[in-house]
């Protein structure tokens, strides 16, 4: 369906979609309570299988072509790395969450920040708040703008569109409706400038580091479901009991599609 949804939206010339991901029936709004004893879920997720291959895009069929060559393959592409894997295995850019909690730590929450630098959106995966504002700032002599759009069976709905980026940063806010909690963002100028956003609504989360490392701490005692989303490789759930004061492992492997 992605390959199929891609080229729809590619014909109308706007930007690429992915979106997979609901709210749970169960989620209520989130309340800020002293957390007695708490514990921490901490673990790795890993890769296994043959890590995909970067897109190929060609730089002269965008405009800038010469200041956005920077960071080109040295035959005329700019490369999309979706899927980063550490040394060991590790995966980088997963959001690992606690779904439908509705009481613990506070949950304070700055707006997200997305740069355009060297023609690339930086970073790959960002995490905005239930309030879903993000500003983008523009680092390049060149002129950006940022298009976000999510879709599912239902179709596609366009969740943000900031015409021109400026260096002082532009703020937005993401329009995400139908129970949608992920949506991706694209340059229109520059179809190799792509990220993703995922939206939280607590602050029960954490983001996957370069070795695939993640820590999520001061949960109440409790059973929870965790969640891991991937952009590209898609999610896995678990449900998970914490005890007070208690350390919980929690590994977790991907594997290419």
């Amino acid at each position: 369906m992605r390959t199929a949804m891609m080229g729809a939206l590619w014909a109308v010339g706007c930007v690429s979609a992915f979106l997979t991901i609901g709210l749970r029936t169960d989620a209520g709004a989130y309340e800020s309570a002293p957390v007695v004893d708490g514990g921490t879920v901490r673990g790795t997720v890993m890769f296994k299988g043959t890590v995909p291959e970067p897109k190929e895009f060609e730089l002269r069929r965008s405009p800038d072509s010469e200041f956005c060559g920077a960071l080109s393959d040295g035959n005329g592409h700019r490369l999309l790395k979706e899927v980063t894997i550490g040394q060991e295995g590790g995966l980088k850019d997963v959001v690992v969450l606690v779904e439908g909690i509705q009481k613990g730590k506070p949950f304070t929450f700055t707006d997200a920040e997305v740069e355009a630098s060297l023609c690339q959106f930086l970073p790959l995966v960002t995490v905005v708040s239930d309030k879903r504002r993000i500003t983008v700032f523009n680092r390049d002599p060149v002129p950006h703008d940022i298009q976000g759009y999510a879709y599912d069976q239902a179709g596609v709905d366009i969740v943000l569109n900031r015409p021109a980026l400026h260096v002082s940063g532009t703020t937005d806010v993401v329009q995400l409706g139908k129970g949608r909690k992920a949506f991706t963002m694209q340059c229109g100028m520059h179809p190799y400038m792509q990220s993703w956003g995922y939206a939280i609504d607590n602050p029960y989360y954490a983001v996957t580091d370069p070795k695939g490392s993640f820590a999520i701490g001061e949960l109440p005692a409790g059973t929870y479901h965790i969640k891991a989303w991937h952009p590209i490789l898609g999610s896995q759930e678990r449900d998970m009991i914490v005890k007070p004061n208690e350390t919980v492992s929690l590994d977790l492997s991907f594997e290419a599609k």
